[in-house]
């Protein structure tokens, strides 16, 4: 019995240390210069056009989405929360962007209180701008939905970008659910940020909530998020 306990208290440490770890690889990438630049560049060039409206708008974006990012002090969030920072990174960004990039979001708010781990929802979103809308021509969509269904939060982060072939959605699966193969986020490549989300559910709530990618190459990607309903 003795045995099995310290057993157990050592499978807790270690995940709560991968956890740890997680989140502060996370944490770095948020801390993007060149993201900052560009988007105090584009307040720049909106102050200059007299824009005066954008540029609140774009300062109280930036604000809340650095607040959240870096703030808090708490590795959970509430689905609303998440919704709230992504929303400040989107709308960010479509200024950036403004001639290739919509978006909507439609959560039901029944499932707005249920936990969620910080800084999920952004890291899959700007993949699937950087990965998708920005690869084709004309303009692109992200859309954000969700649904409650037997005890289950779904959250899918649909675009209608490049699309993957079959044989580089497999890679990045693999990539994105064995984080063992790699020691930071430089390994990881393009797939740091789905890994690290993905792992971090698994660590929080069980490996099997997580998440899931479907793809078709010329059409866009499907990422769903599965999380329990509480």
């Amino acid at each position: 019995m003795i045995d099995r306990i310290s057993r157990l208290l050592d499978q807790v440490r270690t995940e709560q240390e991968s956890l740890r770890r997680a989140e502060l690889e996370l944490l770095q990438s948020q801390i993007n210069p060149h993201f900052l630049y560009n988007t105090l560049d584009t307040i720049v060039w909106l102050a200059e056009a007299g824009d005066q409206a954008r540029v609140v708008s774009m300062v109280g974006s930036l604000s809340k989405f650095f607040r959240t990012s870096l703030g808090q002090g708490k590795d959970r969030v509430t689905i609303k929360d998440e919704l709230d920072h992504v929303r400040s990174y989107l709308e960010i960004q479509q200024v950036r962007y403004q001639d290739i990039l919509d978006y909507s979001i439609d959560v039901p708010q029944e499932v707005y209180d249920s936990p969620v781990p910080k800084i999920t929802l952004q890291p899959l979103v700007e993949n699937a701008l950087y990965h998708g809308i920005k690869n084709k021509r004309g303009r692109g969509r992200i859309t954000i939905t969700g649904k409650s269904e037997n005890n289950c939060i779904y959250i899918y982060i649909e675009d209608n970008g490049m699309g993957m072939t079959q044989d580089r959605l497999e890679k990045v699966s693999e990539k994105m659910n064995d984080p063992d193969l790699f020691k930071n986020a430089e390994d990881k490549g393009d797939v740091f940020g789905l890994s690290n989300v993905n792992e971090r559910i698994k660590l929080m709530f069980g490996t099997r909530y997580g998440i899931h990618i479907d793809s078709v190459y010329g059409e866009g990607t499907t990422v769903t998020i599965l999380l329990p309903l509480s």
